[in-house]
């Protein structure tokens, strides 16, 4: 019996969001074809100039956005961005620091702190004799 190796292959949306990047910058021939595993893996570990540039200046995808501004996805939409964002745009809201991004930045560091606290709650149970075991 012969193993036939067949070449994994993902949409270009997929292989945008597994490398940060958003879709609607990358080039046409990236969006209009398909990234098999191997392409993926080489555009990972040797970009070409057009993504390292993307990746430096956006526009990023929201989840990117989210995390170069220290808040979640859902923080983004409340403080009503849906769009991507460039670099340059990120770095004037950080500068400006409007009422929500403070509000959205506050929220992440108590949801880090909750989850950091029932972390440790539950570290101290596993430890607990008698208690659940690892």
């Amino acid at each position: 019996m012969t193993s036939h190796q067949t070449t994994q292959t993902m949409k270009p949306a997929t292989a945008a969001k597994k490398l940060g990047v958003y879709l609607e910058a990358t080039p046409a021939e990236f969006q209009e074809g398909v990234v098999s595993r191997t392409e993926l893996n080489a555009l990972q570990t040797d970009p070409p100039e057009w993504l390292v540039e993307l990746r430096r200046t956006g526009p990023h995808p929201r989840p990117v956005v989210a995390a170069k501004l220290g808040i979640s996805i859902s923080g983004l939409a409340r403080g009503g961005v849906t769009e991507a964002l460039t670099t340059e745009q990120i770095d004037a809201l950080k500068q400006e620091q409007p009422e929500w991004l403070q509000k959205e930045r506050a929220t992440q560091a108590e949801v880090r702190k909750e989850t950091a606290r029932i972390k440790e709650k539950n570290a101290e149970r596993a430890d607990e004799p008698g208690g659940p075991q690892a």
